[in-house]
């Protein structure tokens, strides 16, 4: 009998069949990484124009919104609805009868540095990196074998996908890809109106789900991405194709995820859009995506007061971390390849918090505690950490919101653990049990002080 050398187990294999499908988890490295950046970048930086007015969720999804709506990647949705601040925009700068599609032209993104940007985002602290491959307006930001409507025919003639992914990874980054599942304005020509044409518009062909089922094919073998962001929902046509897709997807690249807008059919994880979508859980992997401004796509006319303030972005992030969620934030880049000042700000701002503070976000769960408010406007927000060992776990106790100078803050029903309390943000603080609670003393916070991190070891758990 022959020696057999010691085999190993065969990596898990997925079929096209929903059952299959489902029995994928969500890996550890989305779970861990908490914090990625989103792109949306295109022909319509170049108008770069939309009616900054209110975050969406915020007022009903019909035609006054989408006629007025703040996200400059819709501006060709705009101008095919023919009124609103959007459209007026347009005939007083390029003339009624300029089309859109000579925007692909002129976009040159001729001081486009991907290394450069990809240092930015690494600063930010971000894990993942999600470009928009093709949006709504149908052009392809890669060399798709399936259109020559792609920026290395037109406009940067570059494969900006390619080149951005590579930065990605000797970033040693997660690299994902955003692509407009449901619509593609090439394959149509009205506009959309309200919420009903978003999920019924009339590029219902055959031909139109094909393409969109070897785009995405596409985009798998050629990037592998680690994060498959699919917009809105998938052509009702090809929704026979998608266990086909996912499992070529995770058996391509195991460790993969896709979000929930696959009309219904499957998710690793669910997404909230500004003030839309799903409520935050405990119970499944979540991700809230917005921009840093009122729209994904840059906007010329947006001022630092539309743009989320410094702190208030590092409590987005302990919002969606202490309740199971990761934050993805997006960057609008200017046509020409360079970020926006106040956008640059903000992702560093973001970062130098995270420099000395992410250990309280990396790697942590949920707590059996999420957020409370406490007195004077405080908010506390809890983390935890599990031990290498399965006994011990750390608890973090994150302040936000504290008032410059000396603050005393009660924690409710923490008074036990003031003797293993310690502090991990650059501040001094002491820490005493009044009755049942947990006091906090802390001298000389800062102006305008971003949220100050404590912990504990708990060895309940």
């Amino acid at each position: 009998m022959s020696n057999l050398t010691e085999l190993k187990p065969a990596a898990k294999r997925f079929v096209a069949d929903w059952s299959s499908i489902r029995t994928h988890k969500v890996p550890a490295w989305y779970d861990d990484c908490k914090l990625g950046i989103f792109i949306h970048w295109g022909a319509y930086s170049v108008p770069a124009y939309a009616n900054p007015v209110c975050e969406l969720g915020e007022v009903p999804i019909d035609e006054g919104w989408f006629s007025n709506n703040p996200y400059a990647e819709w501006y060709l949705n705009s101008l095919r609805i023919g009124h609103g601040s959007g459209y007026d925009y347009h005939v007083k700068t390029y003339g009624k009868d300029f089309p859109y599609e000579n925007f692909a032209n002129m976009w040159q993104a001729e001081n486009w540095n991907p290394a450069a940007w990809v240092d930015l985002f690494k600063k930010s602290g971000a894990r993942y990196i999600v470009p928009v491959t093709k949006h709504h307006d149908g052009l392809c930001l890669w060399n798709s074998q399936y259109t020559e409507y792609n920026t290395v025919n037109l406009g940067p003639k570059r494969d900006i996908i390619m080149e951005l992914s590579e930065a990605v990874h000797a970033a040693d980054l997660k690299f994902g890809v955003y692509y407009s599942g449901i619509l593609d304005w090439r394959y149509t020509t009205t506009a959309i109106h309200d919420e009903h044409d978003i999920q019924y518009p009339p590029n219902i062909t055959n031909a139109y789900a094909d393409y969109a089922f070897n785009q995405a094919m596409e985009l798998v073998d050629l990037y592998k991405p680690s994060v498959f962001w699919n917009d809105i929902n998938w052509p009702k046509k090809g929704m026979q194709d998608l266990p086909t897709f996912f499992s070529h997807y995770y058996n391509t690249v195991p460790e993969g995820v896709v979000n929930d807008r696959w009309g219904g059919t499957w998710q690793d994880y669910g997404t909230r859009e500004y003030k839309y979508g799903s409520a935050m859980t405990l119970d499944q992997k979540w991700e809230m995506c917005r921009g840093l401004g009122l729209s994904f796509g840059y906007n010329h006319i947006e001022t630092d007061a539309h743009f989320i303030q410094p702190n208030k972005l590092i409590s987005l992030l302990l919002l969606s971390v202490s309740h199971n969620g990761n934050l993805l934030i997006n960057v609008g880049p200017k046509a020409d390849g360079t970020i926006q000042k106040e956008q640059e700000e903000r992702l560093l701002y973001l970062g130098e918090w995270l420099k000395q503070n992410g250990e309280a976000i990396y790697g942590t769960r949920p707590w059996e505690r999420q957020m409370e408010k406490l007195a004077g406007d405080v908010t506390v927000y809890f983390t935890k950490k599990p031990a290498s060992d399965g006994q011990n776990q750390t608890v973090y106790v994150i302040l936000d919101g504290l008032k410059e100078g000396n603050s005393s803050i009660l924690v409710p029903g923490l008074g036990e653990v003031a003797m293993h309390m310690h502090t991990i943000s650059a501040v001094k603080a002491f820490f005493t049990s009044e009755g049942p609670d947990l006091e906090i003393r802390i001298n000389d916070v800062g102006h305008h002080s971003p949220a100050l991190v404590f912990a504990f070891n708990d060895n309940s758990k």
